[in-house]
């Protein structure tokens, strides 16, 4: 498959990046040649030039591509690019905006009539992901599939954690309400089986249906509590939408360093939301605010240093719930290592909603989770594909990919290895990033 990706910046970068390992034949396109010249250390075809130039984009072999990705920095760049890549040949166009209207679905139907396929904003995206944490704030990690019919939880297993030190098969008895899709242990992540040892300080990934999740709290050994308090960090676009996303209920503090900035985010934010000047990572200001009453700290500046810094401080000052957004892919780890709660990445999230343009399977939903190294993907089985042709445990999937959970004609079931999968089934997937072209050959 040829992909042209329009951007070098840190979203085009670590595109380029995860599809060059896909053994896809990538152009990176920028009219920068220094940042294409940047030592990516990828097998990649570059092209200097402007993606909104018809002359570069057909220099580029536009005409050719099965997707064309303009991810710059500058929305209208963006959309402009993928109306000529659309009309000059490229079969497949995706966008990356910052407008949100540009989402709303009068506008996509009209924007899919002129040849742009999606339209991602990483800023809303990530949006969803920081609410969604803040529904759960005991868990890691907090998807909802199929509608919500599916959950995946994750959440980090404690001394008090009634199955730590559990094999699998000890916790398997009776009735199957959840699923183990994946085990993260320090640098690693495991794709289960019932020989694993669940430890102290493992992360655990669960597919459940929303009635059990209560049942995996109390086996986390974890307890849950109301947002009603939240303190942000940084004015970004990303803690405004937080902010209008959240119930008038919650009392919001938004701390800006920038002073003007500050001002004219206060004449913005509704009146639940407190407009602070100052530096978050202040100690002596987070005490003055008395960030010890708060039920959540959610970091969002530029910085990832600053903002895993913080939490950590906002952990130490007594915070149960911390988020930071972490946009360096070097720095996931650290903020694991140093037990910040939700780490919030964009260029993971976009890179999850582009993979599942390029999977032949019928493909509704690709998440990346953060910490783990890994994808979960809700596919839908077709006819005599591979998946449906013996019950699961005779299937030998790879040892990267695990089943988590069917919908079938809105019944929803966590997967056993006597489960039988027909066609048309909305199967969960979960598999390390090694396996994601593996799932073809099982769902087409």
């Amino acid at each position: 498959m040829k992909i042209i990706i329009a951007g070098a910046g840190e979203v085009g970068a670590y595109l380029a990046k995860l599809l060059s390992q896909e053994n896809q034949d990538i152009v990176f396109m920028d009219p920068d040649e220094e940042k294409l010249n940047m030592p990516y250390g990828l097998e990649i075809m570059t092209a200097v030039g402007n993606p909104t130039s018809i002359n570069d984009l057909k220099a580029a072999g536009v005409k050719q591509a099965d997707m064309f990705i303009a991810v710059t920095p500058e929305e209208s760049v963006n959309m402009t690019a993928s109306l000529l890549a659309a009309n000059l040949g490229a079969q497949t166009t995706i966008a990356r905006v910052s407008n949100n209207e540009y989402l709303l679905p009068k506008n996509m139907e009209f924007f899919s009539k002129l040849g742009i396929n999606s339209i991602i904003c990483p800023e809303i995206l990530a949006t969803g992901e920081i609410v969604n944490a803040l529904k759960t704030p005991w868990s890691r990690q907090w998807s909802e599939l199929s509608g919500g019919k599916l959950i995946l939880v994750g959440a980090k297993i404690r001394d008090n954690a009634p199955i730590v030190n559990k094999y699998l098969y000890d916790i398997a008895q009776g009735e199957k309400i959840y699923h183990i899709v994946a085990i993260k242990r320090e640098n690693d992540t495991i794709i289960p089986r019932g020989s694993d040892r669940i430890l102290s300080g493992d992360i655990l990934y669960f597919t459940t249906t929303p009635k059990h999740v209560p049942d995996i709290k109390i086996l986390t050994g974890k307890s849950n509590f109301n947002i009603n308090r939240i303190t942000i960090m940084g004015g970004s676009r990303i803690a405004m939408k937080v902010c209008e996303n959240l119930s008038d209920n919650i009392h919001i503090k938004l701390i800006e360093k920038d002073r003007e900035k500050s001002y004219r985010l206060a004449e913005k934010v509704r009146s639940n939301v407190m407009v602070i000047n100052g530096d978050g990572r202040n100690t002596d200001l987070l005490i003055r605010e008395h960030i010890k009453d708060c039920d959540a700290f959610i970091a969002l500046t530029s910085n990832s240093e600053a903002n895993i810094l913080a939490c950590v401080t906002a952990k130490s000052l007594g915070v149960p719930k911390t988020i930071a957004e972490v946009e360096n892919v070097d720095y996931i780890q650290m903020a694991e290592k140093l037990d910040i709660g939700t780490v919030i990445n964009k260029k993971l999230i976009a890179a999850s909603h582009i993979y599942q343009f390029l999977l032949n399977a019928d493909v509704s939903t690709v998440k990346s989770m953060t910490f783990a190294n890994a994808e979960v993907a809700e596919l839908v089985a077709r006819p005599k594909s591979k998946v449906t042709r013996k019950p699961v445990k005779e299937l030998n999937l790879p040892k990267d990919m695990t089943l988590g959970g069917k919908i079938r004609k809105n019944v929803v079931d966590i997967i056993e290895g006597d489960t039988q999968i027909e066609a048309g089934d909305h199967v969960v997937v979960f598999c390390l990033d090694s396996a994601m072209r593996k799932i073809e050959d099982y769902f087409n």
